[in-house]
């Protein structure tokens, strides 16, 4: 075989399909939709035969190259994902209530006593039932929607576009070593665009370091083992530093004269929060475990919305999902099927935020010297701590909320300006 067993079209073999001849790759690799057609062929089939080499060269397997890599083609459907952000953003609330359904609550109060691997579970990681079963619920509904993408497909796609190159790298190259080993087949390599696959969907790299035998066969199957799926999760939020017996997270009352400037900042004991004004939502006296680890408050909506204590199990659960509304959701899914009850605060109604405007929020902070990073559209903690500060300097409530009237009076401020 050459140096390049992945040969371009001929140029003429092109022209006579009638596909445009390629042009140059630029620095910043293709575009999404280069990937649809003879342009983005050249740069995939260039980017496949460096891939090639490097990874025969780290020790994948001849046999599994030429086999997974033989006649594989960009996917376009992962460029469009990859590259697309929403018109608009899906409000906390929203999501929240979306995810925190009815039917959600009765299907997981039935697994909870259905799947007989729960209790050596917790024994051994120290996470309960109903946390598992919240991630279960949240990424492929009880495992019903695992996804049906070509997992190497899809991180070859991912890695030929560029942006995100050495991961999707990584996480094919994993992917290869666990057809190599035998533990699944490329068939059942099935997911979702970028890389997640079984119940609890695991990257490949995950697969490899987390993923553990729960129903006692002796073999890993995230795919159609629940227990093997369920513990796997459970390893995965110990390594990720679950705390045994400690909350996630628990509602609390704020008085209308709190400094909510403080929230997303100091990590301090319930204790220190109570000083401040803030008490349990349901009234009830801290324990043990909860009153010795340190807190930090999060107000996901605003003055106007439930205010939470976070603890270290929520930034545990953000190593499935680095997201404020997926740790949230998965933690009040948990406490309902455990029993609990709504929360004692409504989420307010929102108002969806366009990109255009989400974009100029940060452009004007930015302009007024309260600098959110590089604007993107993306409302992340950088956004929402330059928005405290702002809101500090004009004697506003420092909640760190976007909402279309924190955007007009930015605009405002700036137009003055």
């Amino acid at each position: 075989m050459s140096a390049y067993p992945f040969a371009r079209r001929t140029l003429i073999g092109l022209a006579l399909a009638g596909a445009a001849l390629p042009i140059a790759a630029s620095a910043q690799g293709p575009k999404p939709a280069d990937l649809l057609g003879a342009t983005g062929e050249a740069y995939f089939t260039d980017w496949l035969n460096d891939y090639y080499a490097r990874a025969l060269a780290g020790g994948t397997p001849k046999a599994v190259l030429d086999r997974e890599l033989s006649g594989i083609s960009p996917d376009p459907r992962v460029g469009l994902h990859d590259a697309g952000q929403p018109e608009f953003a899906r409000p906390v609330s929203a999501y929240i209530q979306g995810v925190v359904s009815a039917d959600r609550i009765a299907i997981g109060q039935k697994k909870r006593v259905s799947i007989t691997q729960f209790p050596a579970i917790e024994a051994r990681y120290g996470v309960p039932r109903e946390i598992l079963i919240g991630i279960w619920a949240m990424e492929s509904g009880f495992g019903a929607q695992q996804g049906d993408m070509d997992i190497i497909r899809c991180l070859a796609t991912l890695a030929a576009l560029g942006r995100r190159r050495a991961w999707a790298e990584g996480e094919l190259t994993a992917a290869l070593k666990i057809i190599a080993s035998g533990e699944a087949s490329r068939a059942q390599l099935k997911g979702s665009w970028a890389g997640a696959m079984g119940q609890t969907q695991f990257i490949p790299s995950a697969f490899l370091s987390t993923a553990v035998d729960g129903d006692g066969d002796g073999k890993r199957d995230i795919w159609n083992s629940a227990p093997d799926a369920l513990a796997s999760a459970a390893n995965l939020l110990d390594k990720g530093g679950w705390r045994r017996g400690e909350a996630w997270a628990r509602e609390v009352i704020l008085p209308r004269t709190f400094d909510y400037g403080l929230a997303e900042g100091p990590k301090e004991l319930p204790g220190w929060w109570e000083s401040k004004g803030a008490r349990r939502a349901d009234g009830q006296a801290w324990n043990k475990a909860d009153a010795d680890a340190p807190a930090q408050l999060l107000l996901p909506c605003g003055l106007n919305g439930p205010a939470f204590l976070i603890f270290q199990n929520h930034l545990a659960i953000r190593t499935y999902n680095n997201s404020v509304a997926y740790a949230l959701g998965v933690g009040l899914l948990a406490d309902r099927m455990a029993g609990g009850g709504p929360l004692k605060t409504p989420w307010p109604k929102e108002t969806p935020l366009s990109l255009t405007d989400r974009m100029d929020a940060q452009t004007a902070l930015q302009k007024l010297g309260f600098n959110p990073g590089q604007p993107d559209g993306v409302i992340g903690l950088g956004t929402r701590q330059s928005l405290r500060a702002w809101q500090k300097a004009k004697g506003l409530p420092a909640d760190g909320y976007l909402s279309p009237d924190m955007i007009a009076r930015l605009k405002a401020e700036v137009a003055g300006k």
